[in-house]
């Protein structure tokens, strides 16, 4: 619809199949992803995303992307990847109610909204925001160019 190119990054190139059973075959593995090529990185929930959780190559992703200027997202249980990397500290984030206490202790202001923009870190709480997630990144890459 916006004409954005997507690049999924995972730890394995096999199939991923999502919650609601969707498959893709991601295109890259994470740790061959270079910050400096895209406009905006995003980190996808699911029950599969808290692997990222405390993985180093997620957190120095998301810490280049911030330290590069670029859009930082993360929706459901994933903006725990972005609060234990260290970069939501004083801003204002929201994520799946389950996890609000982490990113808290973490130093992030959660709101409980459904979708929070603070500068250019994006979050939203689940699947129910996902659209305005959508929506709201497609915005940002707009007012970049």
């Amino acid at each position: 619809k916006y004409g954005a190119k997507v690049v999924i990054a995972s730890s394995k190139i096999d199939i991923a199949t999502g919650m609601l059973g969707m498959k893709i075959k991601p295109d890259i593995l994470i740790n061959e992803i270079k910050v400096e090529e895209y406009d905006a990185i995003i980190f996808v929930g699911g029950s599969g995303a808290s692997q990222y959780w405390n993985d180093p190559i997620a957190h120095s992703i998301a810490e280049e992307a911030i330290k590069k200027d670029k859009i930082l997202c993360a929706i459901c249980i994933a903006p725990v990847t972005l609060a234990n990397a260290g970069v939501l500290q004083g801003k204002k984030v929201t994520v799946w109610p389950s996890e609000a206490e982490i990113i808290k202790n973490m130093g992030a202001i959660y709101t409980g909204a459904n979708i929070e923009i603070d500068g250019k870190i994006i979050t939203a709480n689940g699947p129910t925001a996902a659209e305005e997630f959508g929506e709201a990144i497609a915005k940002a890459l707009a007012y970049k160019k």
